[in-house]
């Protein structure tokens, strides 16, 4: 007969709660995967006693100080950390950790620094956070071998300058989340290397100046985050050069629009996707427009060399006849969003579009003032209806408005018959309106009281002339009074 204390281990053990001699006090380990749970427990220091084979191991929200070398071990797979008051890494805390697959330092607002070494050796992390950790610079090649790289958080931070080449060896990574730092400029190999991004997030930064080439090998990238900046212009082919673009925020910078504008102009004229409204602060006669909305004769005593039709268009000519979402490459296996249970405690939503461009992202929900909604593209492959008339109106949605399916990777346009031009808003911003649209066709009736003719023995009277009647009229009248 079993002890009560043994029946009750026993019993535990089969709803899957592992009690191990090695288990840290105030901490939970589970098996099959094997799990240490110390969440919330206001530990100092990472408790000792942790089991030597864990492989998920959970020390969110407490209050550890610093990470050493032999805290965890090299089975580890999942690490979050997030929300304690980390000051220090050792260089060598993670090394030989082969199987790490995601690392959650976020929220640590002290940390400020990393060493070059810290993350060298993870060849199999997929995502890495940072977010919020008061870091104002990365020191080269911090990223040097995380070629699975996927997600790299570093939002909310205090950067001010990216070196170039600092992302080289992220061949895989799909989201780069950079946001809320104090970014002001990106220069030609800032982003170099990051063929397979799919979001890049900027904004609610500092940025004033964009290199004209600083988005060359981003091929890939289908959503564009640059809102809320200092940006006054932005180079067409510097925006033409991103093929597979779908989505872009520019809203809420202080636009010149001069000259100078006149190739985003151009471009935006051309350009498929969703896009928000570009505002102009300047000339003072064109302040509080939206440069989409502009003809070319508001462009006074501006050559043509400005505009993209001229010497640029040689360089990425077609660019803007490329389909909106691009395929994987052949053999490239897919990428999968990695499971983030916690982020709910920092994000309303991940930018799924983002904008999702997401629902929300970071907590910005879509229309409000930090998320302006944006110009959603009509979908492609619907005939146009001439003969049915537009309605006015409809339901009261203006032109900005997103269309916020669960997921903006849900996204899932072509361009086959979209024309690239922006609809026309009235006034009251209520009726959007495409140009060259068809006109509908109205059918053309009789006057009210009369009735068309019904067969045609009715109707061949109508089509005599009038001298042939007179003269049939004259015959039997003649032959009548012969009688």
């Amino acid at each position: 007969m079993f002890k009560r204390g043994c029946g009750l281990e026993f019993l535990l053990v089969l709803c899957g709660l592992e009690l191990s001699w090695s288990c840290p006090r105030h901490c939970i380990c589970y098996s099959a995967p094997s799990t240490i749970s110390c969440q919330a427990h206001n530990f100092l220091s990472v408790p000792e006693g942790i089991p030597p084979h864990s492989e998920r191991i959970f020390l969110q929200n407490n209050k550890i100080h610093q990470l050493l070398r032999g805290h965890f071990s090299p089975t580890t797979v999942t690490l979050w950390i997030y929300s304690n008051n980390i000051t220090y890494i050792d260089p060598t805390t993670f090394q030989g950790f082969t199987l790490l697959e995601e690392l959650d330092l976020g929220d640590n607002r002290y940390l400020r620094s990393l060493s070059p070494e810290t993350f060298h050796g993870l060849n199999r992390l997929h995502a890495l956070h940072l977010y919020r950790c008061g870091l104002s610079a990365l020191p080269n090649n911090i990223f040097q071998g995380l070629r699975n790289l996927q997600y790299l958080y570093l939002q909310d931070n205090h950067l001010e300058y990216l070196q170039d080449d600092i992302f080289m060896d992220l061949h895989n990574l799909s989201h780069l989340f950079l946001h809320g730092n104090r970014l002001w400029s990106l220069h030609q190999n800032t982003f170099r290397g990051l063929r397979a991004l799919d979001r890049l997030l900027l904004h609610h930064n500092q940025l004033q100046w964009v290199d004209r080439l600083a988005f060359h090998d981003l091929k890939r990238l289908t959503t564009l985050y640059l809102f809320n900046n200092s940006l006054t212009e932005l180079s067409g082919e510097c925006l033409a050069m991103l093929g597979a673009l779908e989505y872009l925020r520019l809203n809420d910078n202080p636009w010149e629009c001069d000259c100078k504008a006149l190739s985003l102009w151009d471009w935006l004229k051309r350009f498929r996707g969703s896009t928000s409204s570009v505002g102009c602060v300047a000339p003072a006669s064109l302040a509080g427009k939206d440069l989409k909305q502009l003809r070319k004769e508001d462009f006074p005593n501006c050559s043509g060399s400005e505009s993209l039709h001229q010497s640029k268009t040689k360089s990425w000519a077609g660019t803007d006849k490329v389909s909106l979402k691009q395929e994987p490459q052949p053999g490239q296996p897919p990428q999968p969003r990695p499971h983030h249970p916690h982020l709910g405690e920092q994000f309303s939503s991940l930018p799924t579009p983002l904008p999702q461009p997401p629902p929300a992202i970071n907590g910005v929900q879509a229309g409000t003032e930090d998320s302006p909604n944006l110009v959603t593209p009509q979908r492609s492959g619907r005939s146009r209806n001439c003969t049915r008339q537009q309605s006015r109106g409809g339901k009261g949605k203006g032109p900005n408005e997103v269309h916020t399916s669960k997921e903006m990777a849900d996204k899932e346009f072509s361009s086959s018959d979209f024309t690239g031009k922006y609809g026309h808003t009235s006034p009251d911003s209520l009726t959007t309106r495409r140009k060259n649209k068809c006109t509908p066709r109205t059918t053309v009736r009789p006057p009210s009281g009369v009735q068309q003719a019904t067969n045609m023995g009715n109707s061949q009277w109508l089509h005599l002339p009038l001298s042939s009647i007179v003269g049939l009229l004259v015959l039997l009248s003649a032959r009548f009074i012969i009688q």
